[in-house]
C-alpha cells in the first residue's frame, strides 16, 4: 500500500513504512481541495517510493483538514503520540496548522504547503507558501490605477494579516474593509455597492470564495477582483468569467507553460487520467510538501527534529514550479498574477 492513501487501522499499515499524516481538507469551506490535494500527495509518494526514504517507503495517512481546529490538532496529536505517524504534511487553512503545530510541539516534521502569514516559525516547521507580502506584489503593482479599495475576508488569521500587510502597501486608498465568518461570505454585498470602490481584494477561501464571485457577477457590479486564494477549481465553481477584472495571485497555476510546469501537469494527467481532478495550486502544494520532507528526512538521514532542522538550509526539490528550496525553512519563489479568461486563467505578471 506504499505511495497510497492508507486507512487508518495500524493492522494494515506496511511494515517498515514511513507513516506520513497528510492533512487535507475533504469537508468543510475547503473541502473543494481535497481530491486533487490527495491525488498530488499520492503522485509524489510513490514518485518518492521508487528509492525509498533511508529504506522504507511513504504510506500516507489521511486526516481531514476541514473540521475546526481543534478536532484536527487532537487527531494529530494522537497520532504523532503514539507513534502511528512520524511526520505531518498538508494543505489547509492557517487556523488549522497553528492548532497542529500546537499539538505536534516540534516532535515531528511538519511541512506546511499553502500561503500563510509570515508567523509562526518553529522548530520542525518548513513553509513552502507565499507570506502576503510576496503574494500581494504582483497584483497591487498590476493595479496600481485602481484609487478606492475594498478589503474583504473570512474572519482568522491568515485574511487579517493579508489585510494588514495589504492596508501598508494601499494606506488612504483603503475606502473599506470586513472580515467575515465562514459561510457569510455575501455580508458585504451592500456595502461594497455603496461605497463603490474599483478594487476589492478577496481573502476569503474555498466555497466561501466561489459564493461570493457568483454573487459579485450576478449584482452588476464592476470593480477588479484580487483573490489570494482562487484556484482552477474555485474559478469553475464560479462558472468562469468574462469580465476580464476577476485575478489571482499564487505560486502556481496549471497552465504554466515552463518545462517544469509542463512536466509535472503530464505526470499527473499520465496518473491519474484526463478525467482526474484540475491541477492547481493548493493540490500541487502537496506534492510539493510530500517530496520536500523526504527530501529532508534523506538528507538528514532521520526524521529527528533537531537533525532535520540543521540540514534544511539548501534543501531542494523540483515541483511544477521548478526548482525550490528551503532557506530559514521557508521557500522564496516567484509569485503569479493570472486573470480569468471564461474557465481559464491567463499569467499577466510574475515577479
Amino acid at each position: 500500500m506504499a505511495g497510497t492513501i492508507a486507512p487508518f487501522e495500524a493492522r494494515l499499515f506496511e511494515t517498515g513504512a514511513l507513516r506520513v499524516g497528510l492533512v487535507v481538507p475533504v469537508s468543510g469551506v475547503l473541502g473543494l481541495v481535497g481530491p486533487c490535494a490527495i491525488n498530488c500527495a499520492v503522485l509524489a509518494a510513490e514518485e518518492v517510493n521508487r528509492s525509498g526514504v533511508n529504506g522504507r517507503p511513504i504510506e500516507l495517512v489521511l486526516i481531514d483538514g476541514g473540521r475546526p481546529p481543534r478536532e484536527v490538532a487532537r487527531e494529530v496529536g494522537e497520532l504523532v503520540a503514539t507513534g502511528t505517524i512520524e511526520a505531518v504534511v498538508g494543505t489547509h487553512a492557517s487556523d488549522v496548522r497553528m492548532s497542529v503545530a500546537k499539538a505536534v510541539a516540534s516532535r515531528v516534521p511538519f511541512v506546511y504547503a499553502p500561503p500563510y502569514e509570515g508567523i509562526g516559525a518553529a522548530p520542525g516547521i518548513y513553509f513552502l507558501g507565499e507570506t502576503p507580502a510576496q503574494q500581494l506584489g504582483p497584483g497591487l503593482s498590476y493595479l496600481r490605477g485602481r484609487r478606492r479599495w475594498f478589503l474583504l475576508g473570512n474572519d482568522y488569521v491568515w485574511p487579517r494579516l493579508v489585510h494588514a500587510a495589504a492596508r501598508l502597501r494601499l494606506g488612504p486608498a483603503v475606502a473599506g474593509e470586513r472580515l467575515v465568518p465562514y459561510g457569510s461570505a455575501t455580508a458585504a454585498l451592500d456595502e461594497i455597492a455603496r461605497l463603490r470602490p474599483d478594487a476589492i481584494l478577496l481573502s476569503l477561501i474555498g466555497s466561501d470564495l466561489v459564493r461570493f464571485n457568483r454573487a459579485y457577477a450576478e449584482s452588476g457590479l464592476t470593480a477588479a477582483r484580487l483573490c489570494g486564494a482562487l484556484e482552477e477549481h474555485g474559478l469553475l465553481g464560479v462558472g468562469g468569467d468574462a469580465t476580464g477584472e476577476l485575478y489571482a495571485s499564487m505560486g502556481y497555476f496549471h497552465g504554466l507553460t515552463t518545462d517544469a510546469g509542463l512536466a509535472f501537469a503530464e505526470r499527473y494527467a499520465g496518473r491519474f487520467g484526463p478525467d482526474a481532478p484540475m491541477l492547481n495550486g493548493h493540490g500541487h502544494g502537496c506534492y510539493e510538501a510530500v517530496a520536500m520532507l523526504a527530501a529532508l528526512a534523506v538528507r538528514a538521514g532521520t526524521l529527528a527534529v533537531p537533525d532535520v532542522d540543521a540540514v534544511a538550509d539548501g534543501t531542494t526539490i523540483t515541483s511544477g514550479r521548478g526548482p525550490i528550496t528551503l532557506y530559514g525553512r521557508q521557500v522564496r519563489q516567484p509569485v503569479h498574477l493570472a486573470r480569468a479568461e471564461g474557465l481559464d486563467f491567463q499569467i499577466v505578471s510574475s515577479r
